[in-house]
């Protein structure tokens, strides 16, 4: 695929058809469209946060913001660790999706410590549905943080879809169910229908604020 055949209008209707691009490496130029049989999703009536993990959100152990510092969350998430050797997020995917983020149709989720970025994650928004992309962190439970933070800004936010694309260890402790795709496209067709506000709190939000919602719906 030739790099000007994607532009962020035409990544944007992709994301709203139900197909995402991806990269072998950083350093790979090239892209190719994924369309999962089986989609991992967080139903936001059902999020389940860990109790040792709700207890560091409402403490506040971290300072969260959003739309900070946007490339700098991609560029983190990018890095090799001793987890993941390899990333599908390439400089054209980065660049691409910084557009989206000028644009309004993508947004980061910040984690700060003693003013270092230390967690966080990104993911496109359109319409009621947020499809996340990527996390990292630095700091233990940094990016659970930013996790917990996005799904309370979410569902007061008035989102009915979280796409977390595929189904991990990682993800299933937060209530994560893996759907076919049959069932995917029909939450995302009813989530296309609404207009959910991603700054519903502003663009800094305390623990105590970001439960409320998830408990009130779990």
């Amino acid at each position: 695929m030739k790099k000007q055949d994607i532009t962020p209008d035409l990544l944007l209707n992709a994301y709203a058809s139900g197909i995402f691009p991806m990269a072998e490496s950083r350093d790979d130029p090239s892209l190719f469209w994924v369309d999962p049989e089986e989609r991992g999703i967080f139903p936001l009536d059902a999020f389940h946060i860990p109790k040792r993990l709700k207890r560091s959100v409402l403490q506040d152990k971290f300072t969260v913001t959003v739309d900070r510092c946007f490339r700098d969350v991609m560029q983190a998430c990018a890095k090799s660790t001793a987890m993941r050797n390899e990333t599908w997020i390439n400089h054209r995917i980065e660049n691409l999706y910084c557009d989206l983020h000028d644009q309004g149709f993508a947004h980061s989720v910040e984690c700060w410590s003693g003013g270092e970025l230390v967690g966080g994650l990104y993911g496109v928004c359109f319409k009621g549905a947020f499809f996340g992309e990527s996390m990292f962190h630095t700091m233990t439970d940094a990016s659970k943080v930013a996790l917990v933070h996005l799904v309370g800004r979410l569902i007061a936010g008035g989102y009915t879809l979280l796409d977390a694309q595929f189904k991990t260890g990682h993800l299933e402790q937060f209530g994560l169910v893996e759907i076919f795709r049959s069932e995917y496209h029909s939450r995302l067709n009813e989530a296309l229908q609404v207009e959910g506000d991603f700054y519903v709190f502003g663009s800094k939000t305390d623990g105590e604020t970001v439960l409320q919602p998830i408990t009130q719906t779990s």
